[in-house]
């Protein structure tokens, strides 16, 4: 008797919150229509609470993405505006994300979690912000180790914003890591360890953003990890045996970045804006940023490696 009761008295509970929900959802609605984002953002905020008093978690995510989304589009409005301010709406929004990608894992969803990090880390670095976006892209690759391949995706927006924010290190340091990766867990030839289809594509793309990121620093013999020694071994010309030499390039773009890694050493600055032209067309965008800096680093050396 006493449970039936406290049923009864529960049902009053539950339609108050969802009339209130309602009325939220309609506010809100109004609100965006008429450009207010931020006000709807705090009603989309409201109705989350609503969902999280009712015990639906599901509902409760999708209110605080929706306020997410919201706030860094009126952050976004702001910035258009060249507006004064502090901030706040992006602030709050990524609270909102924080909150709602903690709610995606308490359910046990990390592909729902790994995609807001993931949109999260690309609004940040639209917004000129990258080195506030490694954090989440970091943290979609975590979420992302069932999936190697969106992992490694993850892994090299973690690596571009490295670059972005100068931290080449650490940018050599992703790379490294995404290609023993894609050896350890990619597809591979059967009776080899090489790699293929789509890992085969990022462990060629790593390879070539490694060679340049070690030329751009040039780390002392003393400092040079084994891993970066092993693979400077396979573009010196002593130990270059195209039958036997294990790579991931097609032969033409190997030959033309061994010939850099070799006017880098002999300090060629006319035969490396020659090899520039060549590899052009061969590269990324980012490949040739990183090419460019090597260029110039010989041309006007910082001693920074910038």
């Amino acid at each position: 008797m006493n449970h039936i009761t406290y049923r009864l008295d529960f049902v009053p509970f539950i339609l108050h919150f969802k009339a209130v929900n309602l009325l939220n959802c309609q506010l809100a609605k109004e609100l965006k229509q008429q450009d207010c984002l931020q006000y709807a953002a705090f009603c989309n905020l409201a109705m989350a609470r609503c969902e999280q008093t009712l015990f639906n978690a599901p509902g409760e995510a999708l209110a605080l993405t929706d306020a997410a989304r919201l706030f860094l589009s009126s952050e976004k409005e702001n910035r258009a505006l060249q507006a004064p301010g502090f901030d706040e709406h992006l602030q709050a929004a990524l609270n909102c994300y924080s909150f709602a990608i903690k709610v995606y894992i308490e359910m046990n969803q990390p592909v729902m979690a790994a995609s807001l990090c993931l949109e999260l880390g690309n609004a940040l670095k639209e917004m000129n912000r990258p080195g506030e976006a490694i954090v989440h892209f970091q943290r979609a690759a975590e979420l992302q180790t069932q999936t190697p391949i969106e992992a490694l995706l993850s892994m090299g927006e973690m690596a571009t914003c490295k670059i972005l924010t100068r931290d080449y290190d650490g940018a050599l340091s992703v790379f490294t890591e995404m290609q023993l990766m894609c050896q350890e867990r990619g597809l591979q030839l059967p009776g080899t360890t090489t790699p293929v289809g789509a890992f085969l594509d990022i462990v060629a793309k790593c390879e070539i953003s490694r060679v340049l990121l070690l030329m751009l620093l040039e780390p002392p013999p003393q400092k040079l990890l084994p891993e970066h020694a092993q693979t400077l071994e396979r573009y010196a010309w002593e130990s270059f045996d195209p039958h036997g030499q294990v790579t991931f390039l097609p032969e033409n773009v190997f030959l033309l970045l061994q010939s850099v890694v070799m006017a880098c050493q002999e300090k060629d600055t006319e035969s490396l804006k020659s090899l520039q032209t060549e590899l052009w067309p061969f590269l990324t965008a980012e490949q040739n940023h990183l090419l460019h800096l090597v260029v110039q680093e010989r041309i006007t050396p910082s001693g920074q490696g910038i």
